[in-house]
């Protein structure tokens, strides 16, 4: 047997490669949109995929089911309560896919989803190898049941279908099963996902939070309160993953567009949205008002997909030679209308030495106020102390905080920004500086006009040796 995962980091998920040596027979479960790396595995082991398997639809990205459909000739299987566009064999319990010598047998286990199953794989006869959760079961955690409030289910519902799923199928593999799930620390597919990817069923069982003896009412309860805000695209590819769509090499077929200043200012002005994926630092020095940064450094496609609108055209703003994976990092969760990219970057713009010469008819470049902790602190201190805004989750805060300052975090900040005072300077924090680049570039294109970032974040002002607290105020 051969059993291969593929994690990709920036949106912490966990892909796989099931197949028989012997035969090459081989089958890829839960696949990510850009397929390449499991055609180029198949090709080195000369295996072929005959088959692609979703556990659920997922909600945090775009599979990558109809890529091997049409460029490996795989079968598309889902689980039995799947409703779908395209044509899919349906996996119910006992339902058994051959790979040779290896089989793989369906289990449902409904409850992150309705139509959630989880596999388990058997190399030859006896006991099973390994079990393939998808969003069921992590490492540390169990899938959150909220997710399909949108589309008719409610949490607690899906909840009471988890526990069961849980209780009555998986805990009731051997104790050596190993555990493969969909994602990671990171995924906002759970609430306490452990960093790491493989355990055992005898692990969870002993460690697992949510697996702890107790009622059904109280792990409904348990699991469908303090949950991550669900960004808004979540629904949109959930929807997606049941769709017959472009595949991303349709998506990606036509060139992307090189676009001059002016141009970009055009399709800004007629509804394109600005997208920025250099750095923090980079951003901060110099930017083209109106941007959003978020930087390819970070969890970049889960911010794109919570801040930015699937339905405009998006223009990028990037370092040369780094357009095309802007564009196909967005194309993994279903963000395809990008209209071009800005011609050879900022660096390429003809800027006098203040960085704020004009650019276009009218456009200026504007730059963000980055303090280290000892002047943040200085002046929060001071007569006139700026709003200083933290951006982390609730629960980071509750951890660590800075004293008087105000909680908003980063997924809600566009729309509670009405709320925030113009009059006063602001300034942001996060953990470590990525997401208050965000922040600051969010209020800047929504016409806030004196904002500042702490760089460094909060990791910046406990390595100064400035003090922290109990969580502070809230808006």
């Amino acid at each position: 047997m051969i059993l291969e995962q593929f994690y990709l980091n920036c949106l912490a998920h966990a892909s796989y490669i099931v197949a028989d040596e012997a035969t090459g027979a081989a089958a890829v479960v839960d696949p990510q949109r850009d397929v390449d790396q499991y055609l180029a595995f198949a090709a080195e082991h000369h295996l072929r995929i005959t088959h692609v398997v979703l556990t659920h639809f997922h909600a945090d990205f775009v599979a990558g089911h109809l890529e091997l459909r049409d460029r490996a000739g795989a079968t598309i299987c889902l689980g039995r309560q799947a409703i779908a566009e395209y044509d899919f064999t349906p996996l119910g319990d006992g339902s058994v896919i051959r790979l040779g010598g290896v089989r793989i047998e369906a289990m449902e286990t409904p409850g992150h989803t309705a139509e959630s199953i989880s596999l388990v794989v058997y190399d030859g006869g006896g006991a099973p190898a390994a079990v393939l959760t998808g969003d069921t079961l992590f490492v540390g955690d169990v899938g959150r049941p909220d997710l399909r409030a949108s589309l008719g289910w409610s949490a607690s519902e899906l909840g009471a279908m988890l526990y069961d799923s849980l209780h009555r199928k998986l805990l009731t593999l051997p104790d050596a099963t190993k555990v493969y799930p969909a994602h990671g620390a990171g995924s906002l597919c759970g609430k306490a996902i452990s960093k790491e990817t493989v355990s055992t069923i005898g692990e969870q069982r002993a460690f697992n939070y949510a697996l702890q003896p107790m009622s059904k009412l109280a792990f409904v309860d348990l699991v469908t309160t303090d949950q991550p805000d669900a960004p808004a695209y979540f629904t949109y590819d959930a929807v997606l993953n049941s769709r017959e769509r472009p595949t991303l090499e349709q998506a990606l077929a036509r060139e992307l567009e090189p676009l001059t200043i002016d141009q970009v200012t055009a399709a800004v002005r007629d509804g394109a949205q600005l997208l920025d994926t250099r750095d923090a630092a980079e951003f901060a020095a110099a930017h083209l008002p109106g941007s959003v940064n978020i930087g390819l450094g970070g969890q970049y496609a889960t911010w794109a997909g919570t801040l930015l609108d699937p339905s405009r055209p998006i223009v990028i703003v990037a370092n040369p030679g780094a357009e095309a994976q802007s564009a196909m990092r967005l194309g993994r969760i279903g963000f395809d209308l990008v209209a071009g990219f800005l011609e050879g970057g900022l660096g390429a713009l003809d800027r006098g030495p203040t960085g704020s010469a004009p650019l276009g008819s009218s456009l200026q470049v504007h730059a963000t106020d980055r303090l280290s902790p000892q002047t943040a602190a200085e002046r929060m201190a001071g007569d006139n102390p700026p709003l200083v805004i933290d951006v982390r989750t609730p629960r980071e805060r509750a951890a660590k905080a800075i004293d008087n300052t105000t909680s908003v975090p980063l997924s809600a900040l566009a729309v509670r920004a009405g709320v925030i005072p113009r009059e006063r300077p602001v300034v942001v924090f996060c953990a470590g500086g990525y997401r208050s680049s965000i922040a600051a570039s969010l209020l800047q294109r929504d016409g806030f006009t004196n904002v500042s970032e702490l760089a460094g974040g909060i990791a910046a002002w406990e390595a100064a040796g400035l003090p922290l607290s109990g969580s502070g105020q809230s808006t």
